[in-house]
């Protein structure tokens, strides 16, 4: 009898494969919180014990146009660890810790390898966070996704004690802006990016990337960075924190800032790593879109008072996180405010 289904574009046999090693990968991330069969309908983890107020906190987050470049790469598991720690960045900004992870693949055709490389690289960031990577969907949609393209989404479970949770309400003025060194894009700005060096400069994969010793592929591609290392050992010091995705530093460190709480940033507290220099050049991006658009290297931005200052930075030492203070909270007009020198 004819495989009706396959014949429109959607082959369960594939999928049965791709389900089957995928399975083996998150059996590897199981806690002792988890609970339940792997490929159950729904994934199942305990509580962690001793919180007398648990709070949940999810998230729900994608990796972007940056799945092109891989693709375009062929190499796949870097996304699925970006995933992960995008996510668990997240959850960490409200003092969370991570629990559990669902991840989502979409694509036209199910190509058991790439998708076996998408979750590894899932997996090792639920390993390396001690997270379960508790379940998931693979769907296979060839009227929506051509040849060789692929989606990556997923949703983290997080928890944290209801009296330690961060919302920035304790920001104060007077406060100090600590910002933690990024690795270059992490998943956001890359519909841009992608434009400026493999349409304006010409570039492909495998070429090497402008005033650097590394490929446009290795640029492109360097891991989303988890914050988790370098401050959760330091969460009760904090006040606030800002992961810095889309929208850049305006956009998201201003999330947390309370009425009457201006934060005043420091232009050129920080280095900007070589990938943002050459794509504002190179795509005669402007000052102001390149704050929109891009991290600058800060990927996440902690507030504190100017007593916890030093600590918090030397926490950062042990996960080699570079930390500079850039700014400071002044009585104002809510927002972000950029100071040059």
């Amino acid at each position: 009898m004819t495989d009706r289904y396959g014949a429109v574009g959607v082959h369960l046999d594939l999928a049965e494969q791709a389900k089957r090693r995928i399975g083996e990968l998150a059996r590897s991330t199981r806690t002792a919180l988890a609970l339940g069969q792997i490929g159950a309908f729904g994934g199942m983890v305990r509580v962690p014990p001793g919180l007398e107020r648990p709070v949940l906190v999810l998230s729900t987050d994608g990796v972007g146009t940056k799945v092109l470049v891989a693709a375009r790469a062929g190499i796949h598991d870097t996304v699925g660890e970006d995933l992960v720690n995008h996510c668990v960045n997240d959850v960490l900004v409200h003092g969370a810790r991570p629990l559990a992870f669902l991840d989502y693949i979409a694509t036209g055709k199910l190509e058991p390898d790439v998708a076996a490389a998408l979750v590894a690289g899932v997996a090792r960031g639920c390993r390396a966070h001690e997270m379960t990577l508790a379940g998931g969907e693979t769907a296979q949609l060839p009227d929506l996704y051509q040849p060789g393209r692929y989606d990556l989404a997923g949703t983290i479970v997080g928890v944290v004690n209801e009296p330690d949770a961060l919302h920035g309400d304790r920001v104060r003025p007077g406060d100090v802006l600590i910002g933690y060194a990024s690795n270059g894009l992490h998943t956001n700005g890359y519909t841009l990016a992608r434009q400026i060096v493999f349409e304006r400069l010409g570039l492909d994969v495998a070429d090497p990337f402008p005033d650097s010793d590394r490929s446009v592929a290795q640029v492109l591609l360097d891991v989303h960075r988890s914050y988790a290392a370098a401050v959760t050992p330091v969460l009760t010091q904090v006040h606030a924190l800002a992961h810095i995705t889309g929208g850049g530093i305006g956009g998201n460190l201003g999330r947390v800032m309370p009425d009457g709480c201006e934060a005043v940033v420091n232009a050129g507290a920080w280095p900007w790593p070589v990938v943002f220099r050459v794509l504002m050049r190179a795509g005669g991006v402007s000052l102001g879109e390149m704050r929109r658009v891009f991290n600058l290297g800060v990927g996440m931005i902690a507030v504190a008072a100017r007593d916890d200052v030093e600590a918090i930075c030397r926490a950062a030492e042990p996960a080699h996180v570079a930390t500079w203070v850039i700014g400071e909270v002044q009585a104002g007009r809510t927002g972000v405010r950029f100071a040059e020198r």
